[in-house]
């Protein structure tokens, strides 16, 4: 049915193009699809990402406060450990040590009565039924299941820098208003919640805003988990292609593909900063500033 289209049967033989013409069909190969559709994965990374490591930043937090004593080095080993090493050490780390350990706990559950070990050498080894994703699964399941640790990954790993901003964002709101809240009959938990959550967050937005144009800047290692992302496709079509291999061959076109990614992430970073702008001109709105102005 597609065949029949316009578009297609204008594009179906390239050779007679020229112009713009040309390179309307260009741009709407399947590849180039493959292109637009990476976008659309990396938005998507971000809009998963952001809050999952808000949630591990904020649990770090938590514990890194809490007046248990192993939960509390549990926390501040956990921020410290992560902010020490260099982020693409922890990407590469972490998405071989998910995936074992996926395959670990269904290999436990699926095959009680394997008796080899897991461990032969440099080789994981588990049974069949364990695998992930199974062998059998089609190519969309392989990719749903790279894009979901890769997600894991990248929240695990920005989880420990929000972690360490709302720490800091937890230690200035001034001791005097929770123990005014504890002489009023407040619980540790309720002044938690009701006093230091609400406030904290005008604390912690400078450091947030800081940490969310680092997280747009590392989409791109997004190639090294596996997942074909907008660089990994930039440097493909732009390579120099022969009239061999495609019906439409090309110099070295990278430069103009790349300058697209550049014009795409300043754009990105630019609307970013208005919204956060917009955001903490609202969370502070009435409150007094160092400066006396409100």
């Amino acid at each position: 049915m597609l065949a029949g289209h316009p578009i297609f049967s204008y594009c179906a033989d390239p050779s007679t193009l020229e112009g713009l013409s040309w390179l309307s069909c260009y741009l709407t190969t399947g590849k180039h699809m493959g292109l637009y559709w990476a976008f659309g994965t990396v938005l998507t990374l971000l809009a998963i990402t952001a809050p999952a490591a808000l949630i591990f930043g904020f649990g770090g937090a938590v514990a890194a406060r809490s007046k248990i004593l192993p939960i509390r080095w549990f926390g501040k080993i956990y921020i410290s450990v992560v902010r020490g090493v260099p982020d693409i050490a922890f990407f590469l780390f972490f998405v071989i040590a998910l995936d074992q350990g996926f395959e670990w706990m269904r290999h436990q559950y699926l095959c009680p009565d394997w008796d080899q070990p897991i461990r032969q050498g440099n080789d994981f080894v588990v049974c069949q039924a364990a695998k992930l994703p199974l062998g059998n699964a089609p190519q969309w399941v392989h990719e749903v299941y790279g894009f979901f640790t890769a997600v894991l990954t990248f929240a695990i790993v920005f989880g420990a820098f929000a972690a360490n901003v709302l720490y800091g964002a937890m230690n200035a709101i001034p001791k005097a208003q929770v123990e005014t809240a504890q002489a009023y009959g407040m619980t540790t938990a309720q002044a938690f919640r009701r006093i230091i959550v609400p406030q904290m967050w005008v604390y912690a937005l400078p450091g947030l805003s800081n940490l969310w144009m680092v997280l747009i800047k590392a989409t791109p290692l997004l190639f090294l988990l596996g997942v074909e992302d907008i660089v990994y496709w930039a440097r493909e079509l732009g390579g120099t292609k022969t009239p061999r291999f495609t019906d439409y061959p090309h110099g070295d076109w990278r430069l103009w593909y790349f300058l697209a990614l550049l014009v795409f992430y300043l754009a990105f970073t630019k609307l970013s900063e208005f919204v956060l702008e917009r955001v903490m001109k609202r969370l502070t709105h009435g409150q007094a500033t160092l400066g006396g102005a409100t």
